[in-house]
């Protein structure tokens, strides 16, 4: 199982990337606002599978980024969530 693991790690990341960069485009070109909840959750999910790939691909520098994505997205869609 462990093998298995190892060998989706990349793709599971890369789809991550794939995810943040499709939100952020979507932000930049005004298609999603910031405060969206597509938006927030994109960013969301993205950094979790990013953060899957990093167990089994160290970088100590981006774990923290990813854990810090996360923590500012859930602020974020807790504010979506509240205002609802």
């Amino acid at each position: 199982m462990h093998n298995y693991l190892y060998e989706i790690a990349n793709p599971v990341g890369i789809l991550g990337v794939v995810l943040i960069l499709i939100a952020y485009g979507y932000l930049s070109v005004d298609r999603w606002p910031a405060k969206s909840f597509r938006y927030q959750f994109l960013n969301f999910l993205g950094a979790w599978l990013i953060l899957f790939s990093l167990f089994f691909h160290w970088n100590l520098a981006s774990v923290i980024i990813e854990i810090a994505w996360i923590i500012i997205s859930i602020i974020g869609i807790y504010r979506i969530c509240a205002k609802t």
